[in-house]
């Protein structure tokens, strides 16, 4: 699993790739760890498919879920400390870990890249507008190879075709969920599925 050779710049975070794993390792359950390290493999390959910085996919891709197993205490805190919208408040980790948590990813990981910041923020809700780095961490996160749920290698095919479209496909097929479910629905999310998938051919 841990077999990628890259060498982190600095750019970006200043850890070494081994040194943010170690913290990764800390910081999650075994199998929270797995998952981190299978979408750092899926969006470096999506980084490949889409001509995007590889160091920048590998940061994001495993400092996405570096917040998932905090109590919930830290994230109403952030939440307080930085004058986030009170909206949040009604919902939980589901929502935290990405549009709460990229905030601890900048305080506690040294992470100032906006574009890898965006991408942990909008791994789950998506974003009216995402850049090619945060749809690809959105992707990563959704069809990494540990995931076995109906429709998956569909999702991977029309990813690995064309980002965008499985950007559609996974805005359509999550929302399709939450209302099955009768879960809530995040108000960005809704901004989502009208940016991506409104007008398209994804089924």
């Amino acid at each position: 699993m841990n077999d990628i050779d890259l060498t982190y710049t600095g750019k970006y975070i200043p850890l070494s790739r081994e040194e943010l794993i170690q913290k990764l390792d800390d910081a999650l359950t075994q199998s929270r760890f797995e998952h981190v390290l299978r979408v750092e493999q899926m969006a470096i390959e999506l980084a490949k498919r889409n001509v995007e910085d590889i160091e920048k996919a590998s940061v994001a891709g495993l400092c996405h879920d570096y917040a998932k197993q905090r109590p919930d205490d830290d994230f109403l805190e952030v939440i307080k400390k930085y004058h986030l919208d009170d909206l949040l408040l009604h919902y939980g980790n589901a929502i935290w870990h990405g549009e709460v948590g990229y905030l601890l990813v900048q305080d506690e990981l040294g992470v100032t890249d906006i574009d890898i910041l965006n991408s942990i923020k909008h791994h789950t809700t998506g974003a009216k507008y995402m850049s090619k780095l945060e749809q690809i961490v959105y992707m990563a996160d959704y069809i990494e190879m540990g995931r076995d749920f109906p429709g998956v290698e569909d999702a991977r095919k029309i990813t690995f075709n064309d980002l965008a479209d499985g950007v559609a496909y996974q805005t359509k097929h999550t929302l399709e969920f939450l209302i099955s479910e009768n879960k809530p629905v995040y108000p960005k999310t809704i901004d989502t599925y009208n940016a991506w998938v409104n007008g398209s051919n994804i089924k």
